[in-house]
Formats: structure tokens, C-alpha cells, sequence
């Protein structure tokens, strides 16, 4: 099939609502299966310029209800991740807060005020977006013990929380428990920023963008730095551009700690 970037893929069994969307446009050249026929990977060539499907988008306040429909629509929900149980957060659920967590204290991680570095309103206009589906407050934790970016500093209609101290600090599971306990039937629905500046593109300019900057790190890239690609691009591209030193090296997708093992020549998560 010939497909957009937004185009739905595949959605949940459970829900049929939740679509996940083509991150670029192109032609869907495999479906990868593991056991019991588990789709493992959805394969695609990229056309040489990404062709976006349009969403509408409704000047003005939206309604809660409408933010859901668009976000569901677009293939965007799936960003938005449920406490407990760490799963895609479910649309019919209210949450009684919503967790963003600014930094990452696990090692080699990627520094999110670089990442956000002059995107304020960008950032204000996914918050404002996500301020309308809770009743409850909108938590952005930042680093204290460094000076975080304006960005964060200076966003609006936030509960802006400074956490200190080493890792799992910035996990937003540890967060949550100090903050904001969840209680039996309760959940709390949390983001990453650069999901937050997906919401955002996708209601300004009706577009499913998940382009992302990412950082290639570890002791054997002989100059780390920083990329600007899209979720669930190849990264052969990223090690082809890099002196990898040694061999039997460990690429990971994420951090070294929780991230997923990948090949050489394998995909973003």
C-alpha cells in the first residue's frame, strides 16, 4: 500500500479507535511476524519528500471531547501513556493529573532543554491542549539542580515541580509516587516534551510530524551528537556518518538501562 504520513497502519484489537499512524510518507514494503504470527514491524520505503494527510484544524477552543477525536484520529493518542501499568492511556478514562518530566537522569540521555531550545510556543500550545483533559493540574517537572530552559520555566497553566537527585529522579513513575500517589481506580496519564510538540504541530498545522531529535552517545562513538530524524527511522545512516571504535558493540534504542536492544542496522522505537 501507498501511504501518507499520518496514514493509520494498524490499530488496537481492543479499541479500534486508537490508530497508530505512518511516521513519512512512502510504500509499505513488509510486515515482519515473530510468534504466533506477532506483527513485529511494519517496514517502509520513503518517498524522497514526506507527503502529510491534512486534519482538520478547529480554530478557536476546542472541547475535550474534540481533542480526543482529533488525537484518535491522527494517530497522535498512542503518545499518551497511562500510571499504572504503563500502557497507552485510555481514551474514556479522565485522569486526575497529567506528568510531564522535562529530563532524564539515566545515563547518556539527551538533554531536553537543547531539544526544546526556542520552541516556547510550540511547547505552550501542546500544553494548553492538554490542560483540557484533566480536571486535575498539569505537573512539569523540571531538573533543580541545574537551570532549566524557559521553555519549561516560563510555560503557563502548569504545576511546575523542581526535583533533585540521582537516578531514577527523572523517571516519572518515581515522580508521580512523591507528588501525586495514585490511589485503587485512579490513573494519571503522563508525556515525554517532544510528544508534547507533536500535539502541537498536529493542532496548528493539522499534521502528524513525529520528527525528533535524537543523541547517538556511548563510549565507543568516537564523536557523539545530536541528529534530527523521525520516530522509527533507520539509524544505518546515523553509524554510517560515525567512527564506531571496537566491535561486538550493544546498540540500544533508548537508554542503557530500560531501552530495547536493536541491529545495526535497526529502528528508532
Amino acid at each position: 500500500d501507498k501511504v501518507q504520513a499520518g496514514s493509520c497502519l494498524f490499530f488496537d484489537k481492543y479499541n479500534d479507535k486508537i490508530r497508530f499512524a505512518s511516521p513519512i510518507s512512502g510504500r509499505v514494503e513488509a510486515i515482519v511476524r515473530g510468534a504466533k504470527r506477532k506483527i513485529l514491524e511494519i517496514k517502509l520505503k520513503a518517498d524522497s519528500e514526506i507527503v502529510y494527510q491534512k486534519f482538520p484544524v478547529v480554530e478557536g477552543v476546542n472541547s475535550r471531547d474534540e481533542i480526543i477525536d482529533t488525537l484518535l484520529e491522527s494517530g497522535v493518542w498512542p503518545f499518551i501513556r497511562q500510571k499504572p501499568f504503563d500502557v497507552v492511556a485510555n481514551p474514556t478514562d479522565k485522569p486526575k493529573a497529567i506528568f510531564i518530566s522535562t529530563f532524564n537522569t539515566a545515563p547518556l540521555s539527551p538533554d531536553n532543554d537543547f531539544v526544546v531550545h526556542g520552541l516556547d510556543d510550540e511547547f505552550q500550545k501542546g500544553i494548553d491542549i492538554l490542560t483540557k483533559l484533566t480536571d486535575g493540574l498539569v505537573h512539569l517537572n523540571v531538573d533543580g539542580t541545574t537551570n532549566p530552559s524557559k521553555v519549561f520555566t516560563s510555560c503557563k497553566g502548569v504545576t511546575l515541580n523542581k526535583i533533585s537527585g540521582v537516578h531514577p529522579a527523572g523517571n516519572v513513575g518515581v515522580q508521580i509516587h512523591h507528588i501525586d500517589p495514585i490511589n485503587k481506580g485512579e490513573v494519571i496519564w503522563y508525556l515525554y516534551p517532544q510528544d508534547v510538540l507533536t500535539i502541537a504541530r498536529l493542532f496548528t498545522d493539522g499534521k502528524y510530524d513525529v520528527s525528533r531529535i535524537v543523541a547517538l552517545t556511548g563510549p565507543q562513538v568516537e564523536k557523539p551528537r545530536y541528529y534530527r530524524t523521525i520516530a522509527g527511522a533507520s539509524i544505518k545512516n546515523m553509524l554510517d556518518e560515525n567512527t564506531i571504535v571496537g566491535q561486538n558493540n550493544r546498540f540500544i534504542s533508548g537508554n542503557v538501562l530500560t531501552g530495547d536492544q536493536i541491529e545495526q542496522d535497526g529502528y528508532l522505537g
